[in-house]
């Protein structure tokens, strides 16, 4: 805040905006949550917030799943993009716009960037020249093929070329070394701001591809239609073009007032582009740099129970069916270290709602409410009969409220809730140490018992609004059933213990599981080519263990790969396999695979991978994943 004057300090935050590809995991409304948060912290504190959120749209990957879908570009978007916003809306969000890159003025503005970078002279025509794969339609380097073939389907590559605009990204990155190093805040964690000097920026930056001719659904290249922008400069511009700016020198107030944001609240995926484009595109239109870009961890469905075909991949609606908008919200929120990556469960999930949600903060104010109308008719003052207990209560809540405040400064807010939560759990131990339903036996001890119910309404009203912006609702509700003293005739239950039999038996409904393709028939053997003999030293070199697959993804721009998180034993390792046409990212999740693991680390169409998946290759070129034959820990040694 001013501290000579009543104009609020504003405060412009942004989600990365959602990727229209499908309907948004619960890894997206983590991240919906984790910067609604943020926000109503921040406008708790006084600050006047702007809080932008929105999707994706264009790309080739969309152009192809409308093509599958059998309807247009824009009808798939539409769909998507509703869905998207309905999840946001579901639980709780407060944005104040929700941005499209389809929308009209965002289309517009970046055609109008696109073209004062070319007339400026940093966007230029060449050719993007590499391997070319027909089958795939896709260019990579000598460095990203595999013995000289496609790193997607195996098949020879070609010399070729395409037309495309590329962007001079040389030219600002010793300028942006020079930021980054004055403004060590500007990305955290600090091990993402070092992983972007060392592996991008430090051995140089390589000019970068801004627009695309194979593919039409993009926002065209107004002097060049046959071009379309590259989506990282179409969506990346929608953090200022949401808040209307204009090249052309027309900007609105909200721009003026919100322009440079203070936080990007991204995945940690997606931290390069964040960093290193975005930074420089602004530099080359003239424009101060976000103040910090938060590259969070990811959000993991794994314990090994996960996956389509056992019908319980988790998606943000059914949580909030079966436990409701705070009790989700709380999990989320909760449950995702600062800088590793968190893992959700329905078992977790339960724990969690019985534990903390149910136990520890429900019974203490339904317990109070209770003891306040059985013994007071509701209504308790403070007599002032003090011991030396209560200090150490009182001490508690007064502390809270500066380590809730510590910890945001910081952007941990797992750890914020868990400073509230002790608040709670100090407030169960008063009533265990005071005993109230024992002073309520003597009728001498009645002022005493009245002084205990106050600090307790006192101490749970404070944790009831430090705990606002994470779980709003909750926060209310418990607020006007204590109502400063009066509390309400009758305790309304927060949460509901959930037993977890019961809530696998809907899970279960929602997701039947999917009974496993047969394996098609085959002949008694396959015989292939004999490779040269190598000798059992060569063979010990290789280290081969099960791992466990915790998440997995579509590689963007690839028709053939996955990247797997896969678990081996302690550690988790990126391995890329192109394995896409045999199995979805879905399926893929809480399979027990056999790892090569000790294979030196490569980039596959851009994506890191440290390791190999084991598969067989049937007569007919069908692929399946090599799996152990009885259940083994993760990490066990293959020999």
């Amino acid at each position: 805040m001013c501290s000579n004057c009543n104009e609020k300090q504003k405060y412009y935050i942004t989600t990365a905006i959602a990727y229209t590809s499908g309907k948004p995991h619960i890894g997206n409304t983590y991240e919906f949550v984790l910067a609604d948060a943020i926000a109503r912290y921040k406008r708790s504190k006084g600050y006047d917030v702007y809080f932008q959120t929105g999707t994706d749209e264009h790309g080739q990957k969309i152009e192809l799943k409308a093509e599958e879908a059998g309807i247009t570009p824009k009808e798939y978007v539409d769909k998507v993009a509703a869905q998207v916003k309905e999840i946001a809306d579901l639980m709780n969000t407060s944005y104040d716009h929700f941005i499209r890159t389809t929308d009209d003025y965002h289309e517009k503005q970046v055609q109008k960037i696109f073209k004062k970078l070319y007339d400026k002279g940093d966007i230029y025509k060449g050719y993007y020249e590499g391997m070319y794969c027909t089958p795939c339609e896709s260019f990579f380097t000598e460095s990203q093929l595999v013995d000289g073939k496609c790193p997607d389907c195996g098949r020879p590559c070609t010399p070729a070329k395409e037309e495309a605009y590329f962007f001079k990204m040389s030219k600002y990155a010793d300028r942006l070394i020079q930021y980054i190093n004055e403004h060590p805040e500007f990305i955290q964690p600090v091990a993402r701001k070092n992983e972007m000097m060392n592996n991008f920026l430090l051995p140089g930056l390589q000019d970068l591809c801004v627009s695309r001719t194979s593919f039409k659904w993009g926002i065209p290249v107004d002097f060049d239609p046959k071009h379309v922008v590259y989506v990282w400069l179409d969506a990346l511009t929608n953090y200022i073009t949401g808040i209307g700016y204009d090249v052309d020198g027309n900007s609105t107030e909200l721009f003026h007032k919100n322009w440079p944001a203070d936080l990007h609240l991204i995945g940690k995926d997606i931290i390069r582009f964040h960093t290193i484009y975005w930074p420089i595109f602004l530099m080359a239109l003239d424009l101060p740099l976000p103040k910090q870009v938060f590259g969070h961890p990811w959000l993991l469905q794994g314990d090994g129970k996960m996956s389509k075909s056992k019908g319980n991949v988790i998606y943000a609606d059914e949580l909030v069916h079966l436990f409701g908008v705070d009790a989700v919200r709380y999990f989320v929120l909760h449950e995702m270290p600062f800088d590793n990556d968190g893992v959700i469960t329905w078992e977790l999930m339960v724990e969690r709602m019985n534990s903390d949600l149910a136990n520890t903060l429900g019974n203490l104010v339904n317990r109070t409410v209770s003891m306040t109308n059985k013994y007071f008719g509701g209504t308790v003052t403070d007599k002032g009969i003090a011991e030396e207990v209560d200090s150490d209560l009182k001490r508690v809540t007064k502390e809270t409220s500066g380590k809730v405040d510590a910890k945001m400064e910081d952007l941990r807010v797992a750890d914020a809730i868990t400073e509230i939560f002790n608040l709670f759990k100090r407030c169960n131990k008063y009533i265990d140490e005071t005993m109230p339903w024992a002073l309520a036996k003597e009728e001498d001890k009645k002022g005493r018992l009245e002084t205990v119910l106050f600090n307790l309404i006192s101490s749970i009203s404070e944790g009831a609004r430090l705990l606002t912006p994470y779980m709003p609702e909750t926060s209310g509700k418990i607020l006007a059933q204590l109502g400063g003293g009066h509390v309400t005739d009758k305790p309304e239950i927060l949460f509901a213990r959930r037993d977890l039999k019961e809530v696998m038996e809907e899970v279960e409904k929602l997701h039947p599981a999917q009974p496993e393709e047969e394996p098609e028939e085959e002949g008694p053997v396959i015989d292939i080519e004999a490779k040269p003999e190598i000798a059992y030293d060569d063979f010990m070199k290789m280290q081969f263990q099960v791992g466990e697959i915790i998440k997995c993804e579509e590689v963007p721009k690839s028709k053939k790969l996955l990247c797997s998180q896969v678990k081996i034993g302690s550690q988790v390792r990126q391995i890329v396999s192109g394995i896409k046409k045999w199995y979805s990212p879905e399926e893929m999740v809480g399979k027990k695979v056999m790892v090569l693991v000790n294979l030196k680390p490569a980039k596959l169409a851009g994506v890191l991978s440290e390791g190999m998946i084991l598969c067989a290759e049937d007569k007919n070129g069908n692929i399946v994943l090599m799996k152990p034959e009885k259940d083994v820990p993760a990490g066990a040694e293959i020999c």
